[in-house]
């Protein structure tokens, strides 16, 4: 029987996001049938430097988009949505979420120009749907962003819970705080299997409340002088309103600086949030505010190269510039593989004399993720026989899965592309992993999507380590040089430098020495062009860049 088409069982895939932070694309099947997940981006980073942003390839699951009843997704956050956009055309199966997740797709929809294709339905906090052979039912938990819910599958083999992104905040000050009852009734009927995020298994204690960070933003914004300006995560609304909130009791104005800020704060207004506070200042509005009475809320958290705080450490920004006595608040975590990006930019702005701060010296952030009390609570309360931790490198999901065991659950251990079979279980005493399917990243390259381990990015990641040399020569129509090669090698040799010139004539003579049959043909005369003009390079350079030749014949 070809497993892939199995018309019996329930199985988990995960396509992203498992092993890995980011990129979540998770996938159910059951008789046939497929579910989607969330679908979610992620960073080059270190590891990637040739890719700003990525997504997980959806080729297996597109393959089978006939058999996709729908995409759910579990919360705003662009881990979680960001791939939508340039993913639904390969998918195009209707789309499942909250309604301040809604308000934030219909924004990305629109500027990708699918609104007016994708069917986006809109469910109400905690409501319910079915969804072919899985019941899907929303139960609310928080976390950093208005409106996360866990969803609760439902199948004729049982019923598995996937949290998404969630912690257990009494007091999140947006929304109300998790729905422990929902959890603990889930528990009592029974539950198959947890799909649980990870990210703070590593972590002791609780994960902090929004409103400690509210107090103490409200106490740290009265003794600074000068500008301030806080980056954050855009949809972190319940960070935004702690932010104006503390500014104005400190006396200050706010500004916001980011689109994606102004995007989120629309979704949110839309959605009856923000409603005490009053509207934030344009860009230009700011200039005319005196610094001790102005705060900027900013894109950048991350070290995003284009982000508003990216342009204001670099001093680029065209409406803000910091300096001597000014203050940037980093009120965020740092994603793994954004670190050197985040401390470079961190740099830059103490370079230019402002005061940084961090959650490491200041209570300006906690995380929207359970720490290991939190976890024990949900396993106390679900009481699922099986546990796959997801949402986390592996040492995270190490570390879940012990915990896991702990508490009385069997815990199982999956990569991305792995299809677990969580039922029928016939002899066997726990969920296996049965197949393996295709999985992947792309590169987000302007509208195209590049895989990450294609030819296009193989060669930018060349160049971006190698360089990049350019040769331009004129021959006549025998393939006798008419004059001196032009060499453009950006990168590898400084102005003024003796080498080019050497290797412009080393280049003239080697095709001057060829057989006149090679000459005569482009094809012929342009490759060897290349193989003279790479040995001449990696001679003098120790390096074998990429090497292009132009070739004009007169």
């Amino acid at each position: 029987m070809n497993l892939i088409q199995a018309e019996d069982d329930l199985a988990f895939i995960p396509l992203g996001g498992t092993g890995e932070i980011g990129l979540n694309l998770n996938v159910y099947r059951c008789d046939g049938q497929l579910l989607a997940v969330d679908c979610g981006l992620g960073f080059g980073g270190n590891d990637n430097p040739e890719a700003e942003v990525m997504v997980p390839d959806p080729s297996w699951l597109a393959d089978r988009r006939d058999k996709l009843v729908g995409l759910v997704i579990t919360h705003a956050h662009e881990d979680h949505i960001g791939a939508i956009a340039p993913l639904w055309p390969q998918l195009r199966c209707p789309i499942y979420a909250s309604p301040f997740t809604a308000a934030v797709l219909r924004r990305k929809l629109g500027e990708a120009g699918l609104m007016g294709q994708v069917k986006l339905v809109t469910v109400p906090l905690g409501g319910s749907m079915e969804l072919g052979p899985f019941g899907v039912r929303f139960i609310r938990v928080t976390h950093s962003v208005p409106e996360p819910q866990s969803i609760a599958i439902t199948t004729r083999y049982g019923t598995v819970l996937h949290t998404g992104d969630w912690k257990l905040d009494p007091d999140p000050l947006i929304g109300q705080p998790a729905d422990e009852e929902a959890f603990a009734a889930l528990g009592r009927e029974g539950v198959l299997a947890m799909i649980c995020d990870s990210t703070n298994a590593l972590v002791e204690g609780h994960s902090g409340s929004e409103a400690d960070v509210r107090r103490s933003m409200t106490a740290l914004l009265r003794q600074i002088k000068g500008r301030v300006a806080v980056t954050c995560f855009a949809t972190n609304v319940a960070r935004v309103e702690s932010i104006s909130v503390a500014a104005r009791a400190a006396g200050r104005q706010v500004a916001l600086f980011g689109r994606s800020l102004r995007n989120a704060e629309a979704a949110a207004r839309e959605c009856g949030y923000l409603q005490d506070v009053p509207a934030f200042l344009s860009e230009d509005e700011a200039d005319d505010v005196p610094d001790d009475q102005l705060l900027i809320i900013c894109t950048g958290s991350q070290g995003e190269p284009r982000s508003a705080m990216a342009k204001i450490a670099a001093d680029t920004h065209p409406r803000i510039s910091l300096g001597e006595g000014d203050t940037v608040i980093f009120s965020s975590r740092m994603i793994p593989g954004n670190e050197k990006a985040i401390l470079r930019m961190q740099d830059e702005l103490a370079r230019g004399g402002c005061r940084v701060m961090t959650a490491d010296d200041h209570m300006v952030h906690v995380s929207g993720h359970p720490a290991r009390d939190e976890l024990k609570k949900l396993y106390s309360l679900v009481k699922p026989r099986f546990a796959v931790p997801v949402h986390g490198e592996w040492r995270h999901l190490q570390e879940h899965a012990a915990l896991a065991r702990q508490m009385g659950s069997t815990p199982i251990l999956v990569d991305d592309g792995d299809v677990l079979r969580l039922a029928p279980l016939s002899g066997n005493t726990r969920p296996e992993v049965v197949e393996g399917v295709v999985t992947g990243q792309l590169v987000v390259d302007g509208d195209r999507l590049l895989p990450l381990d294609g030819p296009v990015i193989a060669a930018r990641r060349k160049m971006l380590f190698n360089g990049v040399v350019v040769a331009s020569l004129a021959v006549d129509r025998d393939g006798h040089v008419l004059s001196t090669p032009q060499l453009s090698a950006p990168g590898l040799f400084e102005m003024g430098d003796l080498e080019p010139g050497q290797i412009a004539d080393e280049l003239a003579r080697a095709i001057t020495d060829l057989p006149a049959p090679l000459r005569e043909a482009d094809d012929l005369l342009r490759d060897a062009a290349r193989t003279a003009l790479r040995k001449s390079v990696s001679r003098r350079l120790r390096k074998r860049p990429s090497v292009e030749v132009h070739i004009l014949r007169v």
